[in-house]
């Protein structure tokens, strides 16, 4: 067992949880009492409460904090492992750089642009230029998206990571395949028809609240350019959840 296993009350994958979820709940109680994450009071030691006010308070958060457990936790477990996989990329993103970075996105969009467009000029493959056009304004987005998302990261500052950082990420990987579907009929099963199906389980059980979902399905029509407006409007929120879940993670385990 390692030092760094003892420290934090055990070993193994249990003793990993043990830690995280008394980090959490100290975060937790600390909001409203002084002094409950433990060791980083070791010289003051942690506060307890005297009075009878302060212990029927000071159990009733800490009961509601366990409570809050139950949904944070697996958060928690989200975010360190995007953590994982982001460290891997943006250890690619300082090795490359910016223009690095932007240069990879370009290179490889760019080869299928033109592997797109040659694909029309051959005589059994029926592309029409539009699509050319439109597969190279994708691969434009991606690109786009890729340079400021490295960007936004190299700035440094959770605040810039989590509102812009994250979501160009994911605007570079959904949107692209998106609109190559679009324009290309034999991929509609694979993209367009998914993302219908998943629009529609959206519909009926997230976006019923406040009567959203009759809203949407009476003003709008998912198609055309509506799937890329769907997927660009799943990105930007969804990056902003794994920015946050990414924070919660750094809360439990500052450190890899």
């Amino acid at each position: 067992m390692s030092t760094r296993s003892r420290q934090r009350g055990g070993g193994g994958f249990v003793g990993a949880i043990k830690a995280d979820v008394q980090r959490l709940h100290g975060a937790w109680m600390e909001l409203v009492f002084p002094r409950q994450r433990g060791r980083g009071h070791s010289v003051m030691g942690k506060w307890k409460p005297e009075t009878l006010p302060q212990k029927v308070g000071y159990n009733a958060w800490s009961i509601l904090g366990l409570f809050g457990l139950l949904l944070l936790y697996p958060l928690t477990v989200i975010g360190l492992a995007t953590r994982y996989y982001a460290a891997k990329l943006d250890s690619t993103r300082t090795r490359l750089g910016i223009v690095g970075v932007t240069g990879v996105a370009l290179l490889g969009w760019g080869l299928l642009t033109v592997a797109w467009g040659a694909m029309s000029y051959m005589e059994q493959v029926d592309i029409p230029i539009d699509s050319v056009l439109a597969v190279a304004a994708a691969s434009g987005v991606a690109t786009v998206s890729t340079a400021l998302a490295a960007a936004c990261t190299k700035a440094g500052g959770r605040a810039v990571t989590v509102i812009f950082a994250y979501p160009f990420a994911m605007t570079a990987l959904f949107l692209p395949p998106v609109v190559a579907a679009l324009v290309t009929p034999s991929l509609h099963p694979y993209i367009l028809d998914p993302s219908y199906e998943f629009a529609a389980w959206a519909l009926d059980n997230v976006l019923t609240l406040g009567g959203v979902n009759e809203y949407l399905r009476s003003n709008y029509q998912l198609e055309g350019a509506a799937y890329a407006a769907m997927w660009l409007g799943i990105s930007i929120p969804l990056g902003w959840f794994l920015g946050i879940v990414v924070a919660l993670a750094n809360l439990v385990r500052p450190s890899q």
